[in-house]
């Protein structure tokens, strides 16, 4: 019970994680299938521009893109395989930042016609 209770208190408290030297913060990951809905796929031209044009301006400080394979269970049952794009945020626990990676999401969804785009949201600590 009191190992529930601790996990429970990091979770909702980033900063309880944090040595001295460390700002608490928040890890967003974010995976953007690139299967559009009525065929084909989002290009890597397009996906350069969408990084220049949404994710950059609201994250200057940085982000790391990863690619990768995923797999999908669309809407209507069918299974997809499709190339991912993976967008690693660290960010402080703030409004602002809260409210620019769902832009992020949303724009997304929109611009390439995409069902969801996933997000993982985290607890951390970051030092440089």
């Amino acid at each position: 019970m009191s190992v529930l209770a601790l996990l429970s208190a990091c979770a909702s408290n980033p900063a309880s994680l944090c040595t001295p030297g460390q700002q608490a913060a928040i890890q967003d990951t974010l995976y953007f299938g690139t299967g559009r809905v009525h065929g084909g796929a989002v290009t890597p031209q397009e996906w350069e521009g969408f990084v220049r044009d949404e994710i950059a301006p609201r994250f200057p400080q940085g982000f790391s893109i990863l690619e990768a394979q995923g797999q999908w269970r669309n809407a209507d049952g069918s299974i997809a395989h499709e190339q991912t794009h993976v967008l690693q945020l660290l960010h402080p626990v703030d409004d602002r930042s809260e409210r620019a990676v769902g832009e992020i999401a949303d724009r997304y969804k929109t611009r390439f016609e995409q069902e969801a785009v996933l997000r993982v949201r985290a607890a951390a600590c970051m030092s440089l």
